[in-house]
């Protein structure tokens, strides 16, 4: 009988090489986290054990890293937003869409770069997944608001906002899963059609514009870098 570390998966890997590429993602993930998805490959490389050379062999390109070792969250996040469009309640929808996309920041403080920024490369595609997803998130804010449960003049910018606001927390306070539960519960209830008060004008943001992380910087620092995170 063969070497087992031979054989492969539905995935064509050899199960060692399955292991070896599971250490890297665990490694990027963990850097991308701690210093933005600009961080230098080869500290990837050194955090998983691995050689530069071998981490390009698997990874031709920062974004190829990027988005695969976000894979899981991206899918995750997509399947709560579809969730949350059939729920036939839709603040409950709503409600768990926020909780679930703030838990994936607390948890992954690299991951909205992986899902908010267009890779190069990969623009067009990655591009209408990201534009779709907007649109749902419009028609999940205006099923919420006709049922009456979602406060009519809220903006789908104030999403983002919320969104911003959580990452500066999980920045500010990484591990403090009560003080994020809190600012998400007080965020949801600022949310509910019947609270008092008149706001003033919406922001200009889109989803785009969500930190490339919660350690990192701005969507418009990474465009400027966009480049340099071709090889990197």
């Amino acid at each position: 009988m063969g070497d087992s570390s031979r054989l492969a998966g539905g995935d064509g890997l050899r199960a060692d090489a399955r292991r070896n590429r599971e250490r890297v993602l665990a490694a990027a993930r963990a850097v991308f986290a701690e210093h933005g998805i600009d961080a230098p490959m080869a500290t990837v490389a050194r955090r998983a054990g691995v050689g530069v050379a071998t981490l390009y062999r698997r990874f031709p390109t920062r974004d190829d890293l990027v988005r695969a070792a976000f894979e899981e969250q991206m899918d995750h996040c997509a399947r709560a937003l579809t969730e949350a469009l059939a729920d036939p309640d839709p603040w409950r929808g709503f409600t768990r869409l926020v909780e679930t996309v703030c838990a994936v920041q607390r948890e992954e403080r690299g991951f909205p770069a992986a899902f908010l920024t267009a890779f190069p490369g990969g623009a067009d595609a990655h591009g209408r997944v990201r534009e779709r997803a907007e649109r749902d998130v419009v028609a999940l804010i205006r099923r919420a608001q006709a049922a009456g449960a979602l406060r009519a003049d809220f903006h789908p910018s104030d999403l983002v906002v919320a969104l911003v606001s959580h990452c500066g927390l999980v920045a500010a306070l990484p591990g403090d899963v009560g003080a994020s539960r809190r600012l998400v519960a007080y965020l949801l209830q600022s949310f509910r059609a019947g609270t008092p008060g008149r706001l003033p004008p919406p922001s200009g943001v889109s989803l785009r514009d969500v930190p490339l992380a919660a350690t990192g910087g701005s969507t418009a620092e990474s465009g400027s870098g966009a480049g340099r995170r071709r090889r990197g």
